[in-house]
């Protein structure tokens, strides 16, 4: 872990030149999702009976009952893994996250996020020039690069990306959805670098978010957050968001019934919504 002087990060939009260095980031911070949330749903128990069905025809087939159990669980993890990226990626959007960096609204230079910390310690951030991240192989980054033509039109609807920046290296993200609601904002990815976390800039990128959609009159945010991860909803409840369906006078708003967690197979659900009123 590296000590992190949150005064000195620089919270701005996500530029052309930041998209492979983002989703090397997105990478990263997402690794171990997929796969805790596929352990997540195979002990379901109606999962776990569908399992056991398929096992005991197979048995009759194969007359091995190691076939017969393993088969049906290989070929349900091979159909998560194929169908599961695009709630994973981008959590409570229908896009994959190399799509959504890729389309998102870029902003220019001057569009950036009032960090409490500069003000506090009088100094501003230092940015220099960008530096290009261990792990981004030409290789990946002809891979993920889109070949379609992102419109204006797409790059307004796929929402933003604000990036923390400190000293030139992306040490932090997060994903901010298009506005479908009047006064609603959502926030489907929140990602800090491995080196950064325990520093405080998971909070600093919300709540200076926040305090932007604040003056912009949004009067809520939303947050998804993967269903088994722990970490992320201590933190989530920690700045003090709340989880869909614990709060008072939720069936008397009819906002909250337009915001509902995503779904996979058999209905699962694959995210726990949170929220905020500011």
């Amino acid at each position: 872990m590296v000590r992190l002087g949150l005064d000195q990060v620089e919270m701005r939009r996500m530029k052309e030149d930041d998209i492979e260095m983002v989703k090397a980031l997105i990478k990263e911070g997402c690794g171990g999702t997929e796969n805790r949330l596929i352990l997540h749903i195979l002990t379901r128990p109606l999962c776990l009976f569908i399992l056991a069905v398929f096992s005991s025809i197979l048995r009759c087939l194969v007359h091995s009952f190691i076939l017969a159990l393993a088969i049906p669980v290989f070929l349900l993890i091979i159909y998560l893994k194929i169908t599961m990226p695009r709630s994973t990626g981008v959590l409570g959007s229908s896009r994959p996250y190399w799509d959504y960096v890729g389309s998102s609204y870029r902003g220019s230079q001057d569009e950036k996020l009032q960090n409490p910390y500069c003000r506090i310690s009088g100094k501003a951030p230092v940015t220099k020039k960008p530096r290009r991240r261990i792990g981004i192989k030409d290789k990946d980054k002809d891979k993920d690069t889109s070949t379609e033509r992102v419109t204006p039109d797409r790059e307004q609807a796929a929402g933003q990306v604000w990036v923390a920046d400190c000293e030139g290296e992306i040490i932090g993200c997060i994903f901010l959805e298009s506005e479908n609601r009047a006064h609603i904002r959502r926030i489907c990815r929140l990602v800090t670098g491995c080196w950064y976390r325990r520093e405080g800039l998971g909070r600093l990128l919300v709540q200076s978010l926040e305090q932007r959609e604040r003056d912009n009159s949004a009067h809520r945010v939303y947050a998804h957050v993967p269903y088994p991860s722990k970490v992320a909803e201590a933190f989530f409840r920690k700045i003090g968001y709340v989880q869909l369906g614990e709060g008072a006078n939720e069936e008397e708003d009819t906002e909250m019934n337009l915001e509902t967690p995503e779904r996979g197979f058999l209905g699962h659900p694959l995210t726990k919504v949170f929220y905020k009123d500011l």
